[in-house]
């Protein structure tokens, strides 16, 4: 009973912080303006910088990767069940893109979690972290396409895993993780395929 309490515990702690509106805070607060209404409608930093521009896009990025993050770390360090397949950290960092992008404090919106996703990995394994981190950067810098660097970034994620001996859960969680945030980006997917992607300038 104490285990899945504990398991309770952790994916309810991880969810909250997830769910934690990171771009929608800043946007409100600052402009009065409810980020949900402009752009692609996303809580995220490429939309946030639509609005309050390069400063914020990076200030949100970087607080919603550590929102990523922290449950992943309090669960790899507090954990005390399931620890020998790293499961607890790996439900952590599964609550934390579902409370990104599926926010209870905003009538279950939010972002594609991919700063918050890149966040778990970073927690996870910070070699794979940096690694999938400067992809997505070159990526986006070459294509001037943020969703394309997303998206192939993600998508390599559970093959560093698996070449850095990561256990199983870890190399799993990827594998599905980038699986949702593609799914997330179908909209971008089908704005690139037609050539109608909005680039980052």
């Amino acid at each position: 009973m104490e285990k899945f309490l504990e398991l309770f515990v952790v994916v309810l702690t991880a969810y909250l912080i997830g769910s934690i509106p990171t771009g929608y805070i800043i946007v409100k607060s600052f402009t009065g303006q409810d980020i949900r209404t402009i752009g692609s409608g996303s809580t995220g930093a490429t939309n946030v910088k639509r609005v309050m521009g390069k400063k914020w896009f990076f200030i949100t990025l970087l607080l919603d990767a550590f929102k990523g993050a922290l449950p992943v770390v309090l669960a790899k360090v507090f954990a005390t069940t399931f620890t020998g397949i790293g499961l607890l950290p790996v439900l952590a960092a599964v609550a934390v893109i579902l409370g990104h992008s599926k926010s209870i404090f905003l009538k279950f919106t939010g972002g594609k979690s991919v700063a918050s996703g890149v966040g778990t990995i970073l927690a996870l394994n910070w070699q794979v972290g940096l690694i999938i981190a400067t992809i997505w950067a070159i990526i986006t810098f070459v294509s001037r396409y943020v969703s394309l660097g997303s998206i192939i970034a993600l998508a390599i994620s559970p093959l560093l895993m698996y070449a850095f001996h990561q256990p199983i859960a870890y190399v799993g969680y990827c594998a599905l993780g980038a699986l949702y945030i593609i799914y997330l980006h179908r909209s971008n997917i089908a704005r690139l395929i037609k050539g109608e992607e909005n680039k980052v300038r």
